[in-house]
């Protein structure tokens, strides 16, 4: 018997995640700072603020991959001071890839409170590790320690007035993936993901497969 094949064997919203910074759908003062962090990189830490589904994570991998740097990813709720010392341990090597490291923390405001504390020594000058960036993600910071924020560079994403942007985006996914004819209203899509890129294109892949 043969296998029966699917019209989606990967979802639109991994096989269009941006690849390099560049290529982000609005988000335009993140990526002139990353862009530039990524021509000249430096020890330093930073915390991507913003709604779910805007391309934080996403931003923050190709970000490591524009530096070649040697990824170290803590998923969400898993960030706790074992893990914490785990990746800067680590990050006292000379990379893998001769450059930097790249500690990527998802959804740093549900850290636990020991690991917050870790960070507070970790992230100082005497004990930073060295050639390693930290990128922090969250969706707010009030539960987040005031003394772990002075040690970031925060970077607000906000996907405020993307609408027309994401729905130029979609028509060329649309395009890409045999739409034809009158497809649908790609601005009220988009409104209606709250103009989260990756909940648009999960709608847009219903829509596709009704084709």
């Amino acid at each position: 018997m043969s296998t029966p094949s699917f019209p989606f064997p990967q979802s639109l919203a991994e096989k269009y995640r941006p690849k390099t910074i560049a290529e982000f759908v609005g988000l335009e003062k993140p990526k002139r700072i990353l862009a530039k962090l990524a021509a000249q990189p430096y020890a330093s830490a930073w915390l991507f603020v913003g709604p779910p589904g805007v391309g934080k994570t996403s931003m923050a991998l190709a970000l490591a991959s524009e530096i070649r740097g040697e990824l170290h990813h803590i998923p969400s709720q898993k960030c706790n001071a074992e893990a914490i010392d785990k990746a800067c341990h680590d990050c006292w090597y000379v990379p893998l890839t001769g450059g930097f490291h790249l500690v990527l923390v998802d959804e740093a405001d549900r850290m636990t409170p020991a690991a917050q504390l870790a960070l507070l020594s970790k992230l100082d000058a005497t004990a930073f590790p060295p050639s390693t960036i930290f990128v922090f993600t969250c969706n707010e910071t009030g539960s987040l320690e005031p003394r772990f924020l002075s040690r970031c560079r925060v970077i607000e994403f906000s996907s405020y007035g993307m609408a027309g942007e994401i729905a130029e985006y979609l028509e060329k996914v649309w395009c890409a993936e045999g739409g034809n004819g009158i497809g649908p209203d790609l601005i009220r899509l988009a409104k209606e993901s709250r103009n989260n890129v990756r909940d648009a294109l999960m709608k847009l892949e219903v829509e596709l497969m009704t084709l």
